[in-house]
């Protein structure tokens, strides 16, 4: 994590001193128009100036969070380690039942609600019946069934 943390802080001082020479750059580089080859020289690329300050921010932003995360867990993750084992790493994800098609009903059920936003909002209610009933379906699954307990 503290390498990640690094790697993070070097990308928003990447993305800064890019900014910055972007900014710099459209102002000495001339503007050409459609009627004017030359209008003149003294603006700024908004657009590009400000979507390159705000990612050193958010790289900025997320190097302090893993910097602040790895001081207070106290400990190398097995990721960081180098005598680290495959098996040290990989916590409990939960429990996922390989014969369910529940989740299978759900995507497609929220892939109608989407194709609602595109083709027509009628969609989006038959869409969110469905997903409403696999929701209730993924969640109730082991209670009725062969699969009760």
């Amino acid at each position: 994590m503290k390498v990640n943390a690094i790697l993070f802080w070097i990308l928003s001082l990447f993305f800064g001193i890019a900014a910055v020479a972007y900014a710099l750059w459209s102002l000495v580089e001339p503007v050409y128009g459609i009627d004017d080859p030359v209008q003149g020289v003294g603006s700024v690329e908004w657009v590009g100036t400000v979507g390159l300050s705000l990612t050193s921010i958010f790289g900025a932003f997320l190097g302090f969070y893993l910097q602040r995360t790895y001081v207070a867990q106290g400990g190398e993750l097995a990721e960081d380690r180098r005598d680290a084992d495959i098996d040290d790493g990989d916590a409990e994800q939960g429990f996922f039942s390989p014969w369910s098609w529940w989740p299978f009903v759900l995507s497609a059920a929220l892939a109608v609600v989407f194709l609602g936003l595109a083709v027509g909002v009628w969609l989006i209610f038959i869409g969110g019946a469905l997903t409403i009933v696999a929701v209730v379906g993924l969640q109730f699954e082991y209670y009725r069934g062969n699969f009760a307990r």
